[in-house]
């Protein structure tokens, strides 16, 4: 019986070929795969490199009243923020879970503003337990002022001490902020932030 050596190598060439084909696509998608997770570092570095810079201040206003200044001062390529939401958050870490029966709901808890300030009720498209105004754009090297206003007790908390207590309770704490940001063809970034409550304002309020 004669071996087809000729159909043998018609084989073998096919084979080899298979392989190097395998071969050259197994490698074409590491180097893809590769070429990807560059650019997610790239992308997630540049965003990190571009995360927004504020100065966000208070300034003394009238009566129980005051203004909060909000800058976007970087980084300068940047250049601007499409939407920025600002929200105002405790100013201590406490728990605040709805857990005693006929006590305050978590609703309740949650509208409440726990800090020294909140924003002054129909100023600024402010939302109506005074923790969130309408989103706004800035470009670098401009800023925005609010309107704030000093918080009052919660109607749960009674007594003819209660607001005298509750401003106590807030004399020395900052006002927190979350800032997030909004730039098309970026994610979104996060910013918390954390504003000092100027001396001349805390002793007006003491008053």
């Amino acid at each position: 019986m004669s071996i087809p050596w000729a159909d043998i190598g018609t084989v073998s060439t096919a084979g080899l070929s298979a392989i190097a084909t395998w071969g050259a696509w197994l490698a074409a998608r590491r180097s893809a795969k590769t070429a990807e997770t560059v650019a997610r570092v790239e992308r997630q570095r540049w965003h990190a490199d571009l995360t927004p810079q504020f100065n966000v201040t208070i300034e003394r206003g009238e009566g129980h009243r005051a203004t909060l200044s909000v800058r976007l001062v970087g980084p300068v390529p940047l250049r601007r923020l499409d939407e920025i939401a600002v929200r105002i958050v405790s100013s201590d870490d406490m728990d605040r879970t709805a857990r005693l029966p006929g006590g305050p709901t978590q609703e309740e808890l949650d509208a409440q503003v726990w800090g020294p300030f909140r924003f002054t009720d129909g100023a600024d498209g402010a939302d109506a337990d005074g923790q969130a105004v309408a989103p706004f754009a800035l470009e670098v090297g401009t800023g925005r002022p609010f309107s704030i206003e000093r918080t009052r007790h919660p109607h749960w908390q009674v007594g003819p001490d209660a607001e005298r207590h509750w401003r106590d309770q807030w004399v020395n704490e900052p006002m927190r902020l979350v800032l997030t940001c909004r730039r098309e063809e970026f994610e979104p970034w996060v910013v918390p932030c954390e504003v000092e409550v100027p001396g001349d304002v805390r002793v007006r309020w003491l008053n």
